[in-house]
């Protein structure tokens, strides 16, 4: 699929220059920083330095103190304990933080994953029902609760009380708990918008260790899996996000938690992890216990005391993941063959597919797959405890949530992101949310939102790559949303020697400039230009520049994202 190259917007040429000057950088650096908001000294001081100093007092959430408040009590009284979380990455690290973290010195203390396919998402009857059956008065819920106003009801009528710790957007109406932590309250006038689920968990036990006049050192421990949760949620990495990010990396390649340290054993990246590798290489991991079996798995590894037994988790959470992997291929393969098949499915703006027997733990990867595939807004959807269930992806630009809000008629729940959302209906519906869903987006969508683009920061000659360039550059990082690694174009390059063909379809050579040296480069799927290359045609290149790292030796590599034939 053909992608548009959209320079970013442009910006104040003499900012830059004052920028590049104050901080003795090249211009183009000083450029990417103007497009992130950075203008002078010393917002690129903090910027290029992140501080934990710089991290927001938690008392400013709103509910905070009657979170602590209630918490202390429990503990003063002996109180059972509940940690009530999500059965996904963001969920299980929530969990295990805020667990962790008041076993140290509690022991009335428990930890509750729902299962996916007996009680799906967020709170459930049944972990209510089980925290009344073991005598748990007060749940602390993570990841998820804020729209749950029926179950914390549920939860009084038993005499438990609910602190929740959400980071989603909350409906109209709030749930009636102790206290309700969300950074999007209305209400709410914490500073920082963007916290992940296991971020919030962060800023309970920082306000804890505040209140109790703990070590800081005994909260940031923690942050190798707030950033594990940063990653894997997809949440911006800006503001306090970045902070908990970069320094949450420095742990997890330095001084991992037990159970984070054998799940980076398993993968098989070399050198340092940054946020990407997270993502593919530890978040499937974590999130195949919650897919194939229980989530539970997922946090007793977590929370492991030793690194053999955190080994011994690992290997059953090894064997779900390649069962994951399998249910993936062959649900993609189907639900590809569906589309297939149908005229009118091909010829529309969404995808909404429905197979009853698809394993539901799988079904958000498929819909991400084919996202990728047809750059639609996409629902995949299966039966799933009499009724059906749906994972929702978007395209970049699109409102995902805003366009099942007005399809809520034919659900029976929803909830999540801009980009990625999840839902219940009846199976009798399907039909009519295909339809309906269609029209919703047929209606909204700007006709360019459906063609994937490549979004390219500023423009380079090859020549200005240099060391002190790049050592510049990757001060950059942590990249992810709204920082993502810079995309550059460069024209009039050409291939030094013969471009070869590696693995699949994927484009191997060194390129030049006039004036510049070569450098090596990688464009993965653009094996289709080889020819035109070797011909010596030059030709435009957009591209990120990254680190390579092949038997312990360094070297700077293009990231080829796309070429143009001059």
């Amino acid at each position: 699929m053909q992608k548009r190259w959209v320079e970013r917007n442009t910006v104040d040429t003499d900012v830059v220059t004052s920028l590049s000057k104050a901080l003795n950088i090249h211009k183009v650096l000083a450029r990417l920083l103007v497009q992130r908001g950075v203008f002078d000294f010393e917002q690129a001081r903090k910027f290029f330095r992140p501080s934990l100093d710089d991290l927001h007092s938690p008392f400013l959430m709103k509910d905070m103190d009657l979170a602590i408040r209630r918490i202390e009590q429990a503990i003063g009284m002996k109180e059972n304990i509940l940690v009530y979380g999500d059965y996904d990455v963001d969920g299980t690290t929530a969990v295990s933080v805020l667990y962790s973290f008041l076993k140290r010195f509690y022991n009335h203390i428990g930890y509750y994953i729902p299962d996916r396919y007996k009680e799906g998402y967020g709170i459930s009857f049944q972990g209510i029902d089980y925290a009344a059956e073991n005598n748990y008065s007060l749940i602390i819920a993570l990841d998820c609760g804020i729209k749950s106003v029926d179950k914390i009801e549920y939860a009084a009528q038993k005499g438990i009380d609910f602190i929740i710790g959400d980071h989603h957007t909350p409906g109209n109406e709030l749930p009636k708990a102790t206290a309700v932590l969300d950074p999007k309250r209305k209400d709410c006038n914490y500073p920082y918008k963007e916290l992940s689920g296991c971020g919030i968990a962060f800023k309970i036990i920082h306000a804890f260790a505040k209140t109790n006049q703990l070590e800081e050192a005994e909260v940031f421990q923690y942050l190798d899996l707030v950033a594990v949760s940063i990653a894997s949620d997809i949440v911006p990495i800006t503001g306090e996000n970045r902070v908990l990010a970069y320094y949450g990396l420095k742990k997890l390649n330095n001084n991992p938690s037990f159970g984070l340290r054998a799940l980076v054993d398993l993968s098989t990246k070399a050198g340092e992890m940054n946020l990407t590798d997270v993502i593919f290489q530890i978040g499937p991991r974590i999130n195949a216990a919650g897919r194939i079996d229980h989530a539970k798995d997922a946090v007793k590894l977590l929370i492991s005391k030793s690194l053999e037994e955190a080994k011994n988790c690992c290997g059953l959470i090894d064997v779900q993941n390649m069962q994951r992997k399998d249910f993936d291929a062959r649900i993609t393969a189907e639900a590809l063959e569906i589309i297939q098949k149908s005229e009118t499915l091909i010829k529309r703006k969404t995808t909404v597919v429905y197979q009853e027997d698809w394993h539901k733990g799988v079904i958000g990867i498929v819909a991400s797959r084919l996202t990728e595939k047809y750059y639609r807004p996409t629902i995949v959807l299966t039966k799933s405890n009499g009724h059906v269930a749906g994972s929702a992806r978007s395209v970049a630009g699109f409102d995902l949530y805003e366009a099942l809000s007005e399809c809520s008629d034919l659900l029976e729940q929803f909830g999540g992101h801009k980009y990625a959302a999840g839902l219940t209906m009846k199976a009798e519906n399907v039909p009519a949310l295909q339809s309906k869903f269609e029209a919703v987006v047929a209606q909204s969508i700007a006709p360019e939102l459906l063609e994937p683009e490549i979004s390219i920061d500023a423009k380079i000659h090859l020549a200005d790559i240099t060391p002190k360039f790049f050592r510049v550059l990757k001060q950059f990082a942590p990249f992810g949303p709204e920082n993502n690694a810079p995309v550059f174009i460069a024209k009039n390059v050409y291939s030094v020697g013969e471009a070869q063909l590696v693995g699949a379809n994927h484009l191997k050579m060194y390129i030049t400039q006039e004036g510049a040296p070569a450098f090596d480069c990688i464009g993965f799927g653009l094996g289709e230009y080889i020819t035109h290359i070797n011909k010596g045609i030059p030709f435009t290149a957009c591209f990120s520049i990254e680190e390579n790292v092949w038997r312990d030796k360094k070297n700077i590599q293009l990231n080829l994202k796309g070429i143009r034939l001059m």
